[in-house]
């Protein structure tokens, strides 16, 4: 059955029945949730912003001045390598990296199955599809603003919650990146770190470092800061739901699940990687798995930077950089496997993501089919 934006007697399951005070209370609470509205979040609205335009165009400059001002770069050269790619194995790139949605979808609903609404999987990987649209069109991570909000317009979720099971996500995937990192520089590098592999190492640790931290202090001590803080009561009550929806998201039994779905799902972006490199068949590369992931994950945590879309210009830049200055990849040949897996990455979810934007009916708040 279809879950409008509509109060039922228990949250996520659409049931009549007698409701406890505290759950009145806490609907009450969550009804004084700060606004999001379908105007903040259109999408051809922030297309038309001066600031979004500029954060498209001018990133596409500086790759082009970039890549001219590489002194090994042939420019004559580039669309031949991508043209005499082999078309089966760029397939099978492509395919690889798509089995990382449902992956991510499956992650995703039962991050919000577990704070009380049975979201399917499929609803799940629609709208995390949808929102990396949003991802690769605007900047400042508006993404996932909009897949809270899609859960919102199409089921009694609350905002806040939700925002709690992304940040859980992105907490997940930032530990992954960094532990998975390191552990394929270390076997890619098993006769001596680079200097420039030393520094990636020592930001992987920093980074770690300042997750558990966090995590720590928000479960510990994050009310009692809030409460501290000359804030409105109001937002006290959202970051008590938020935090509701980070930890009740996540628990012992959920923990080893989670982290398997992961890795595989960051697995998915390594291997559409060495898939790339595979299919230009280039002889002057020999990148590895190991490689393949130290630099996807690397060049992943670039895209968290939220200055551009996809992480437009910084990501290009560091993986030319890293095949170029670590991997000693000649310049024309770091730029065409750059191309060819971005375009993958980002362009095809630009096409594919818009045909679906254009036929969802998620974005218009019809709801979502209640897992039974």
């Amino acid at each position: 059955m279809s879950a409008g934006n509509h109060d039922t007697g228990a949250e996520g399951h659409g049931e009549d029945r007698d409701v406890p005070d505290g759950d009145v209370a806490d609907r009450a609470a969550e009804d004084r949730e700060p606004e999001v509205t379908a105007d903040q979040l259109s999408l051809v609205r922030r297309l038309r912003q001066p600031r979004t335009i500029i954060s498209i165009v001018l990133p596409l400059a500086l790759i082009a001045l970039f890549a001219r001002s590489l002194p090994g770069f042939r420019l004559d050269e580039l669309p031949d390598k991508i043209l005499n790619a082999d078309g089966p194995m760029l397939l099978l790139a492509f395919t690889v990296f798509y089995l990382g949605f449902p992956l991510r979808g499956l992650r995703w609903t039962w991050l919000v199955r577990r704070t009380g609404f049975p979201l399917r999987v499929r609803d799940g990987t629609e709208i995390i599809f949808l929102s990396w649209l949003v991802n690769c069109l605007v900047p400042a991570k508006l993404g996932d603003v909009y897949r809270a909000y899609l859960l919102k317009i199409n089921s009694p979720v609350s905002l806040s919650r939700t925002f709690g099971t992304v940040f859980v996500e992105r907490i997940l995937d930032l530990f992954a990146i960094v532990v998975l990192g390191l552990a394929a520089g270390w076997v890619s590098f098993r006769s001596g770190l680079p200097g420039e592999v030393q520094v990636v190492f020592a930001i992987g640790v920093v980074i770690v470092i300042m997750l558990a931290a966090g995590l720590l202090t928000m479960r510990n001590f994050g009310r009692r800061i809030m409460v501290a803080l000359p804030v409105p009561h109001r937002i006290v009550e959202f970051y008590d739901r938020f935090e509701e929806g980070v930890f009740a998201s996540v628990g012992l039994r959920a923990l080893p699940g989670l982290v398997i779905l992961t890795g595989l799902i960051w697995a998915t972006e390594a291997a559409r990687l060495y898939l790339v490199v595979q299919a230009l068949g280039l002889p002057d590369v020999h990148l590895g798995i190991s490689g393949a992931f130290f630099i996807a994950l690397s060049a992943s945590l670039l895209t968290a930077i939220p200055i551009t879309p996809a992480g437009l210009g910084f990501v290009e830049g560091a993986v030319v950089g890293l095949l170029t200055l670590v991997y000693g990849v000649p310049q024309t040949e770091a730029l065409a496997i750059t191309v060819v897996d971005r375009t993958i990455s980002v362009l095809t979810i630009i096409i594919l993501g818009t045909i679906a934007y254009a036929i969802s009916g998620k974005r218009r708040g019809t709801g979502v089919t209640v897992s039974t």
